[in-house]
């Protein structure tokens, strides 16, 4: 019997969310996928005045703020992967919100400002208490920011609400981070996802990727920037310098069983560039990755040489 795809789209996270699976699987097992990201947004969200970080954030420099489970653990691991200086970083809201860029009032602070703000994004300042499950931001105005790691942990969750209700094939497209359940329905049973090119608009595609059911996910410069006197600068920042990050890279894609690790090392590798970046990551069991340069050049992992293919 042949499988046909099911598919619904929504709004939330901030982005478009598009969900397909495939029969026997329908509508119930996309909405229940659906509420599961409410529920989440909810709890993680940092652009709304009520939420479980908010409340960390609001008693920065006051008390510590005790959290559930799922959300201390998520705060930890991305406060652990902070604190090794690899380019992620968690505490970095006060700079990002300084720039604006992406949003209304985007502009290019004072170094003054910039100055201010390094020195409250140290991750090393964020005190955790694993038996109590409290967070501690030491100083006023220091937040956290789960935007860069959020959406892998919900995608991730959803492929287990859906292993958990028999889904046998679906696709899980937060916003062009993709996390792929089961099979294709193709007859090698093997997928085919574009990877985007950088310099053209959203679902064009530079290359294609063969794959069995991976995460794919994407960090790049297309999506937001600011032009301010012919200089461009992109939403990706520099924890160091308190600049958007300076290198010859327009995108970086992760392949990963989950979808967290692809958050994670996208953002890692953007930051380390591409010599440094390919040799992290290469040595990483189950993490491959794709660097497109500005000309649009580009270097896999050597996982993935018989697997990405430019158009």
């Amino acid at each position: 019997m042949k499988m046909s795809l099911v598919n619904k789209k929504y709004y939330a996270l901030g982005t478009l969310i598009n969900l397909t699976v495939a029969t026997p699987a329908g509508e119930e097992e996309l909405d229940a996928a659906y509420e599961l990201i409410k529920n989440f947004e909810d709890k993680l969200t940092v652009n709304r005045d009520q939420s479980e970080v908010m409340s960390i954030n609001y008693s920065a420099g006051i008390k510590p703020v005790a959290v559930p489970t799922d959300t201390y653990d998520l705060i930890k691991r991305a406060v652990l992967v902070s604190r090794q200086h690899l380019g992620f970083n968690v505490a970095i809201g006060p700079l990002v919100k300084l720039w604006k860029i992406g949003f209304k009032g985007a502009n290019k602070p004072s170094d003054a400002d910039i100055k201010e703000r390094l020195r409250i994004i140290d991750p090393e300042r964020i005190k955790l208490d694993d038996e109590q499950q409290t967070v501690f931001l030491e100083e006023k105005g220091m937040e956290i920011d789960l935007g860069g790691i959020a959406k892998g942990y919900i995608a991730d969750k959803i492929k287990a609400l859906w292993l958990s209700m028999n889904v046998e094939t679906g696709i899980i497209d937060l916003g062009g981070n993709v996390l792929l359940v089961g099979p294709s329905v193709h007859e090698d049973k093997m997928w085919n996802i574009g990877v985007q090119n950088p310099v053209e608009k959203r679902d064009v595609s530079l290359g294609v990727l063969h794959t069995t059911a991976k995460s794919i996910g994407t960090s790049g410069i297309y999506e937001r920037k600011l032009v301010i006197d012919g200089h461009e600068y992109h939403h990706m920042f520099d924890s160091k310098t308190g600049y958007p990050i300076k290198n010859n890279l327009a995108s970086v894609t992760i392949v990963s069983d989950k979808s967290i690790d692809g958050e994670i090392w996208s953002t890692v590798g953007f930051y380390q560039g591409i010599e440094k970046g390919l040799t992290l990551i290469e040595s990483q069991p189950g993490v491959e990755a794709i660097f497109i340069t500005k000309d649009l050049e580009y270097q896999t992992t050597s996982g993935l040489r018989d697997k990405f293919f430019k158009i």
